[in-house]
Order: structure tokens, then C-alpha cells, then sequence
């Protein structure tokens, strides 16, 4: 990070700021829309991924704290911000991984909701895009706060999937073990990123 701010640099930050506040809104819109569509199916895994909306919200915050004032040229704001998203994907990892076991255990299966595939298959479009432009402004920054929760917003879209696999495969193929195992890794992954992004190597 320089010491004197360059003008392009004030620029990535104040785009991460935006993103970062469009993410926490969107988190806000599907957890509150996955929750009722997960409550209305009688499906655990729509609401374990709704509930995870949650974590996700809170890296955002943590990196609009992060470019918010005087920490946005801060290195110390940066240090805590980078550990603080950590911490938020070992939340993430045990609501994923939890649920998966569960539903294994008592062979659940996820009924149909049109409301959920239109939540899932939206966060399948727009993620993956955040997670991205967040994961290339934090290596531009040098933030691993920043390419944390755009790693966050990858996994978001890839638990999205993973709830419209199991629904896809239950209804096709009877396959309800699909969701829980695709679950799991998608647990261990959380669990990876976490010491990764606590280590900073998420922004190089």
C-alpha cells in the first residue's frame, strides 16, 4: 500500500465501497425472500442458504468499515478488516456444513419453489460478477478484506447452485443426496478460503 494515495487507488476504493454496499443490500433481499420461500417449500437447505445471507452481509460491512474515512489509507484498518472476513467464513462454513449432515442423516428432501429457483438462479447471476471485480479491485489494492468477500460472493453463487442442483436432481432423479454432498464441500472450501484470507494470501 503507498503512502500517498494516487488517484487511481481512491478510485478502486470508492468502487470496493459501492460494490460492497450493493452486496450488503442484496444479502438483505435474499435472506429475507429465501426465508420465506424456504419456509413456504419446508425446505432446510433453501433456509440454510438464506441464513448464510447473514455471514456473507457481514464482510461486507467489514470492508465498507474498511474504505469508510481515515481507514481507507490505513494499513492497520486493513490488517483487521482481513481477519475479521476470515472469521466470518469459518461462520459461513459450519451453517453449510451442518445442514448438509443433516439431511444426510434423515435423507430430507427439498420440495419445489418457484420463488427459491428465481432467488437461486439470480444470485447465480449476479455473484459471481461481484465476486470477481471485488477479487481483481483487492489484488489492485492490495486487500485481502476485499478479495475475501469477493470470494465469499463466489461461494454464494456456488451454494446457489449447489440448492438448485439438489432440487433439479431430487425432481428428475430422486437424487436428494446431491444438495448435502455438494453442501459439504462447498463447507470445506469456506473453511479453506477462511485461513487463506487470514494468512492474506487472498489478494495475491
Amino acid at each position: 500500500m503507498t503512502t500517498v494515495p494516487e488517484a487511481a487507488w481512491i478510485k478502486d476504493a470508492r468502487t470496493v465501497r459501492l460494490l460492497s454496499w450493493f452486496s450488503l443490500a442484496w444479502m438483505v433481499l435474499e435472506g429475507a425472500l429465501g426465508l420465506l420461500a424456504g419456509g413456504t417449500a419446508g425446505s432446510v437447505s433453501l433456509i440454510g442458504w438464506a441464513l448464510s445471507s447473514a455471514v456473507e452481509g457481514l464482510a461486507s460491512i467489514i470492508v465498507i468499515w474498511r474504505f469508510t474515512g481515515s481507514r481507507t489509507m490505513s494499513e492497520t484498518a486493513e490488517g483487521r478488516a482481513q481477519k475479521a472476513v476470515a472469521i466470518s467464513f469459518w461462520l459461513l462454513a459450519p451453517y453449510i456444513g451442518i445442514q448438509s449432515i443433516i439431511d444426510l442423516a434423515t435423507g430430507h428432501r427439498a420440495g419445489n419453489s418457484v420463488l427459491g429457483i428465481v432467488l437461486t438462479a439470480a444470485s447465480l447471476v449476479i455473484m459471481p460478477v461481484l465476486g470477481v471485480a471485488k477479487q481483481r479491485l483487492g489484488a489492485r489494492l492490495d486487500s485481502g478484506a476485499t478479495a475475501g468477500e469477493g470470494t465469499q460472493n463466489l461461494l454464494c453463487a456456488a451454494t446457489a447452485a449447489a440448492v438448485l442442483i439438489g432440487l433439479a436432481g431430487n425432481a428428475l432423479f430422486a437424487a436428494w443426496w446431491l444438495d448435502p454432498v455438494i453442501g459439504l464441500v462447498i463447507a470445506a472450501v469456506a473453511v479453506k478460503e477462511g485461513r487463506e484470507a487470514w494468512k492474506g494470501e487472498d489478494c495475491r
